[in-house]
């Protein structure tokens, strides 16, 4: 009931705002229902800008986007429309059968979800969530949601207990959502029958332990548009006078969702910038909020003016000197007055400074202890932390780096962040990572990644330079890598001739060996838990460079395992890590394993346009393995130019790495040391190896190219149809 009146309340809220500014062309029908219609929007032929702008009025008095059967709450001139969306839901009984099921679905013709004012969510204690679609090309995300005890929620919070969300990508005109369970509800049925998943209003929805049995009632949510004039930037759009829609009084601002740009009336005036002499000058005068003045106020076109009555002087204003009276007979007194509010004026002035100088020292303590210096302390002079000095960076040093963060210097972003070029002042080039929002969470995931990295020194691990503290926002500074990612050449047609089978055999050696320094070698063992081919960067000699510790975790000596919340890229996922929640050095070589299988097929780890039974990489290799099938998985290039036996080596390397049962797999260091010693075996011609080294090494029967002995377990966690897990920021 409560997320009903709190529905109902935006709902209302909006319908009251929109008279304000809701003005048509004359003649045109200006409501539809509660709905208030807006010029460029209209009901009629004449009264819209162009189809695009088209509101059907049914019988019902309910208004829809066009022809669509997209029902519209508000339309706001300052570029939103607010829509309504069904939720998609899978609902089961007691012996886990699904028993209900819907699909949310939304295509939009012209106009963008808002990805400021919407998210995507999900509720249940075993629910996984994908949304997908196109915008400039396809992509799909999805959240996880997962709790054993109805005690274990936490109302308002969606952070992965009971309730999940994940941001909305730019320029998205379609979506399909859809939600899954892990275990059908059997084990939380009692209280959580149902999983649901939609795309809402962010200030619009407040997640509800009640929303665990059936939310409340509620199956549609209101969603918020964004939606701007034609696809012409404001300078084109101004070059044709007969077509530019900003009329009197009002300036033109680009779309930063989708193409084509917006009018707002200048300050001063409000009303309808759409059409002629739409945009009214505010008299502030009448307005006592609005204007400062003492006695005497005149309105002025888009301002005002204060006066100061006769027989008094000053600005008039309450934010100024305002009006002190003037006295005739006593000239002195006005001069010492004067001198007086000079001497005033001065010591003000110093007194600002000052002020201003300690507010931002103390600004400056509050990010350094916002963002976690204080935490970053205790951790360097804990038995776990790292003596390495740290440079700390000023904020003024990494903003002229990065030319005040520009976008043409970002060359990445992650979920919790993203990442810039920077140039110092002696022309070392650097990664800068700088968080996208502040919150506990993503502190701890900073901190960590700056102790993680400091306990690290290697030349396939990417180097931590320093960090910054005094920002809104932290940041990390580390060493450039020029070639991009591995995953950017194993996916990428033009990149993907680069790296023939010497260089992915060389590239796989070197990533296992700084997994397996990390593991046995490192002063205190680290599980990266984010190994995939966008967290392997490459610099200009295709050397490898592990990166993206954010995710990563500390294992003290005397234990082998840890019980954390499931964090990871589906695809890469550990399914025994996934099912048990307990860490170990094992779930590094699984998803290891799962590069390894990369390199050999060139194929994305998880692709949803694959048919179902090859969408997880992993499980579609094991089964070829296991018919015998290899060669037909291999990328055709390397099988022409790459060594047979190599290629069967790694394959069933990779096998084995992939088993379902963490003790079953290598270590990373056996891993390193076999990879190592297949391209010793590719650097020596065959014929000069002796029958005896060379039986030892093949030491099981060759069965021909692509046959390789052993099978496989059956997996059950196919399932899974989310792409992502607690997103982790990927990236340099």
């Amino acid at each position: 009931m409560y997320q009903k009146l709190l529905f109902l309340f935006a709902a209302m809220l909006a319908a009251v705002a929109a008279p304000a500014s809701a003005q048509t062309l004359p003649g045109c029908p200006n409501q539809c229902g509660n709905l208030s219609i807006s010029f460029p929007f209209g009901t009629k032929e004449g009264c819209y800008l162009n189809e695009d702008f088209l509101i059907t009025c049914n019988t019902s008095n309910a208004a829809f986007l066009g022809i669509t059967k997209i029902e519209v709450l508000n339309i706001s001139v300052q570029g939103q429309l607010r829509i309504s969306i069904e939720a998609a839901y899978d609902c089961y009984n007691e012996a886990g059968n699904i028993t209900r099921r819907a699909r949310s679905i939304l295509s939009v013709p012209k106009f963008p979800l808002s990805y400021r004012q919407n998210k995507f969510t999900a509720t249940g204690c075993d629910t996984s969530t994908l949304i997908q679609g196109k915008r400039a090309h396809t992509y799909a995300t999805g959240c996880v949601s997962y709790c054993v005890k109805h005690e274990d929620v936490i109302n308002g919070s969606c952070a992965g207990i009971g309730c999940c969300q994940t941001s909305i990508p730019k320029g998205v005109l379609n979506f399909r959502a859809s939600v899954g369970s892990f275990s059908d509800h059997q084990n939380v049925w009692n209280f959580n029958p149902c999983s649901y998943a939609f795309v809402v209003e962010e200030k619009a929805y407040d997640f509800s332990v009640l929303d665990l049995a059936d939310l409340r009632g509620v199956t549609k949510f209101p969603v918020v548009l964004d939606w701007a004039i034609g696809n012409e930037t404001c300078s084109d759009a101004q070059k044709k006078p007969e077509t530019y829609a900003c009329k009197d009084n009002s300036i033109c601002h680009g779309s930063d969702n989708g193409p084509g740009y917006r009018c707002n009336c200048f300050d001063g005036y409000s009303g309808n910038p759409y059409l002629a002499n739409g945009c009214k000058d505010i008299d502030e005068c009448a307005i006592p909020s609005l204007n400062l003045c003492t006695h005497s106020c005149k309105n002025t076109p888009g301002n005002y003016t204060c006066y100061c009555p006769k027989g008094y002087k000053g600005d008039g204003r309450k934010d100024g000197i305002g009006c002190t009276r003037i006295k005739k007979s006593h000239i002195g007194i006005a001069i010492g007055v004067g001198i007086g509010v000079i001497v005033l004026l001065v010591a003000s002035s110093w007194l600002y400074l000052v002020l201003k100088e300690r507010k931002l020292i103390k600004l400056k303590e509050k990010f350094f202890r916002q963002n976690g210096g204080f935490m970053l302390k205790q951790k360097l002079c804990s038995p776990e932390g790292t003596s390495n000095a740290t440079k700390l960076f000023t904020a003024e040093e990494l903003k002229r780096a990065t030319n005040n963060y520009d976008e043409s210097t970002i060359i990445g972003k992650g979920g919790f962040g993203t990442v810039y070029k920077g140039t110092l002042p002696n022309n070392r080039e650097v990664a800068i990572k700088k968080s996208i929002i502040i919150g506990q969470t993503q502190i701890e995931q900073f901190i960590n990644e700056l102790i993680v990295l400091s306990q690290i020194n290697h030349r396939n691990v990417v180097k931590l330079l320093g960090c910054c503290l005094e920002t809104e926002v932290p940041l990390l500074v580390y060493e450039y890598i020029t070639n991009g990612t591995l995953s950017e050449y194993l996916h990428n047609q033009s990149n993907a001739s680069a790296l023939p089978w010497e260089i992915r055999l060389k590239i796989a050696a070197e990533t296992a060996g700084a997994l397996s320094y990390l593991h046995s070698a490192a002063s205190v063992p680290i599980i990266h838990r984010d190994v995939k081919t966008t967290n392997i960067l490459l610099d200009a000699n295709y050397t490898a460079k592990v990166s993206d510790f954010g995710a990563s975790r500390l294992v003290p000596l005397d234990e082998i395992q840890l019980s954390t919340m499931v964090q990871g890229t589906l695809g890469y996922l550990d399914p025994e890590y996934l099912h048990t929640s307990q860490l170990t050095e094992k779930s590094d070589v699984y998803s290891f394993g799962v590069v390894l299988v990369e390199l050999l097929t060139g194929k994305k780890a998880l692709c949803f346009d694959r048919p179902e039974d090859e969408r997880s990489l992993a499980m579609h290799f094991l089964s070829c393995m296991k018919g015998g099938q290899l060669v037909e998985i291999l990328e055709k290039d390397i099988v022409n130019q790459g060594n047979k036996i190599q290629l069967e080596e790694v394959a069933k390397l990779a096998k084995r790495c992939l088993s379902l049962k963490g003790e079953e797999r290598p270590t990373m260091k056996e891993v390193a040391m076999e990879l190592e010693g297949l391209r010793m075996m590719g650097m020596h011609p065959w014929d000069e190896v002796n029958t005896e080294e060379t039986e030892q090494l093949l030491h099981e029967q060759e069965n021909g190219f692509g046959h390789v002995d052993g099978g496989i377990a059956s997996v059950g966690y196919c399932s899974m149809r989310d792409h992502v897990i607690s997103p982790l920021g990927g990236g340099r």
